[in-house]
């Protein structure tokens, strides 16, 4: 499941695209933005396991080709393909809903297949591959070490990957981080494992409510938010940091069971990482202004989340 913190970028994204082409702010297009957005990390997320699986299943290509030579030696014919074999990497492949994400999004299309040789050749050259296929026993612990060691030593150093990743994937520096760790969680529990499903009920609510209450409030939030920009035209404002200062402000008010503390800190992290070098100052301190003069009007009222 994806993160608060990575919601509130979608919800971002969404608002910036809607309001960069000038949409009509309906309910309907902003949902349908947001559920591409929300998938753009499904997509990446199947396609990263995709791939992983794909340099393990090498190792029976790589067998064949060797033992197809015209006179294949003696070490040709005795290619390990322990690994093609392991335990997690087929219940990945057996997995329903691993099937259709990647069918309806036609990943398989997006595999570089020389850039797979290059990592198995480069994985079957590691003390940890060798240690891997000396053990004649198959445990869930080192099935699911030698994935995860394929992603955290191969994969994310390796140059060639990433800019294959970024050339298909425009969200990898937005989703990099959490889909590490969605993946981690995967190697960990993949049992009856949902692979498009990566939203709870509760945080797609939150998400569509979140654009629901920015777009219905505007006028609203705008009005707390004029009064303290002092000599700037709101037309001036970097877009990102009016668009985060009109979410926050939303959180503040609309949803009583996330603290008013998280959402300045939230704010104020995304637009550092999102906006220009000084929106985390301006971020931080209209929000802390405007959230102080609705304490102040008792208009903030919050209950314990359960």
């Amino acid at each position: 499941m994806i993160s608060r913190r990575n919601i509130r970028v979608k919800v971002m994204q969404t608002l910036y695209s809607m309001d960069s082409a000038e949409k009509e702010k309906d309910m309907t297009g902003s949902n349908g933005l947001l559920k591409d957005k929300i998938n753009e990390t499904r997509d990446l997320y199947a396609y990263l396991i995709l791939f992983i699986t794909e340099i393990a299943r090498y190792a029976e290509k790589d067998s064949h080709q060797k033992a197809s030579k015209h006179l294949p030696s003696e070490k040709d014919l005795n290619i390990n393909t322990k690994i093609s074999g392991n335990e997690l990497l087929w219940k990945t492949l057996e997995n329903n809903s691993f099937s259709k994400v990647v069918k309806e999004s036609k990943l398989n299309h997006l595999i570089d297949q020389d850039l797979v040789k290059k990592c198995y050749l480069k994985l079957i050259s590691t003390d940890e591959y060798k240690e891997y296929i000396e053990s004649l026993q198959r445990d869930s612990k080192s099935e699911r070490k030698i994935l995860q060691f394929i992603l955290d030593e191969l994969l994310l150093p390796d140059e060639d990957f990433i800019a294959h990743i970024e050339e298909h994937f425009i969200n990898w520096d937005d989703d990099a981080e959490q889909i590490q760790i969605m993946v981690t969680n995967y190697f960990n529990k993949p049992r009856d494992h949902k692979f498009d499903v990566i939203l709870s009920d509760e945080k797609w609510n939150f998400a569509k409510d979140l654009v629901k209450t920015v777009l219905e409030k505007e006028d609203l939030t705008m009005a707390l938010i004029k009064p303290k920009l002092n000599n700037w035209d709101a037309d001036r404002i970097a877009a990102l940091d009016l668009i985060m200062l009109q979410m926050g402000i939303c959180e503040f008010l609309f949803f009583e069971t996330i603290p008013t503390k998280v959402t300045i800190n939230e704010y104020i992290d995304l637009a550092k990482a999102y906006s220009t070098p000084q929106s985390g100052q301006f971020v931080n301190g209209l929000l802390d202004n405007i959230h102080k003069e609705l304490m102040a009007g008792d208009k903030i009222h919050k209950i314990p989340f359960k």
